[in-house]
């Protein structure tokens, strides 16, 4: 039986952090062993918030050499950018065409962007769950990582490829959504009702994946914890549940054997040792990261041989669309 195929793209805004790794990434490279892989960094996504180009460029490079460090393998996965793929755009407009107005308009996320940046409120921003659809349908992907914020976004690229299947025939593959269940949300650690993002207000509640030890260290010293002393993942404790479901998926220990470790710890005695947990898990990855980041002429080829890869299977599925909708092939 022939591997599902699976899709995820990163957005190349802010640096990659612990929640990042926790969420997506450490997941996505369980997944190339069992599964057919297409991961890009989706720089085009990106365009929706201002950007400083030479930010934007060096920012696609960090996330290429991330992800090769995080052990993303271009043999086993295909690794690329997304505007390297003219497909993504191409399909997205024909998907456009395949939304109805007040589909797109009840997308959570655009309200929320919406309100937060009213200065930039963009067509871009508006149609982008229509170009994460065609994202996913370009390879007829039969599963999407996604955390909770995407869900409607996956709802709507379903309804879509079943819209256009009825309308014209099965074309794309409708596609299933995962939910990591353990680590899926990863909270602020000055914050943690708030989750923890790459372009957090309070970066002091944040571990970038390339933070100095030290630094990491401090940063979870400072983590805030909840009143009286037990070390338990329970509701009316989110400080301790946070660190505790970090502490378990950085050291693969599960949460109640981690509860069993840290029975009669001192909250500050648990916060080093999830601290020093952290520091370990991500040595490798900033050391190999430091390697590749020096080496951009790699990581430009690692990208464009597997454009090539995602090209092949894209052109498959864009041709097909256009016959189907009417147009007429050169």
């Amino acid at each position: 039986m022939e591997n599902k195929t699976v899709y995820s793209a990163l957005k190349p805004t802010g640096n990659l952090q612990l929640g990042n790794y926790i969420g997506a990434l450490k997941n996505m490279v369980k997944m190339q062993d069992d599964y057919n892989c297409i991961y890009m960094i989706a720089d085009l996504h990106s365009l929706t918030v201002e950007n400083v180009p030479q930010d934007l460029r060096r920012r696609i490079y960090d996330f290429a050499a991330m992800f090769l460090a995080l052990g993303l393998d271009p043999e086993k996965s295909i690794l690329t950018i997304q505007s390297f793929v003219p497909e993504h755009a191409e399909l997205a407009w024909v998907l456009n065409c395949y939304t109805q107005f007040g589909e797109a308009k009840r997308m959570t996320q655009f309200k929320d962007k919406s309100k937060k940046n009213p200065e930039n409120v963009n067509v871009g921003l508006f149609s982008y769950p229509t170009l994460m659809a065609a994202d996913i349908l370009l390879y007829n992907s039969d599963l999407v990582p996604i955390g909770k914020d995407q869900k409607q976004h996956l709802e709507l690229a379903r309804t879509i490829a079943e819209r256009f299947n009825n309308k014209y025939s099965p074309t794309f593959t409708v596609p299933d959504g995962i939910f990591p269940k353990q680590g899926a949300k990863i909270m602020n650690l000055l914050s943690p009702e708030t989750k923890m993002g790459k372009t957090d207000d309070n970066e002091n509640g944040v571990i970038f994946i390339l933070d100095e030890p030290d630094a990491i260290m401090r940063k979870f010293k400072r983590a805030i914890t909840d009143s009286g002393n037990e070390i338990v993942v329970r509701a009316d404790k989110p400080g301790i549940s946070n660190l505790l479901t970090i502490y378990s998926t950085m050291t693969n220990t599960s949460i109640a054997k981690a509860e069993e470790h840290f029975q009669g710890y001192s909250y500050a005695n648990f916060k080093t040792e999830v601290g020093e947990a952290v520091v370990e898990a991500l040595r490798p990855v900033r050391e190999k990261y430091t390697d590749l980041i020096n080496n951009k002429d790699y990581l430009t080829q690692v990208m464009r041989e597997g454009a090539e890869k995602a090209e092949r299977i894209a052109m498959r599925t864009l041709s097909k669309v256009y016959r189907k909708i009417g147009l007429v092939s050169k």
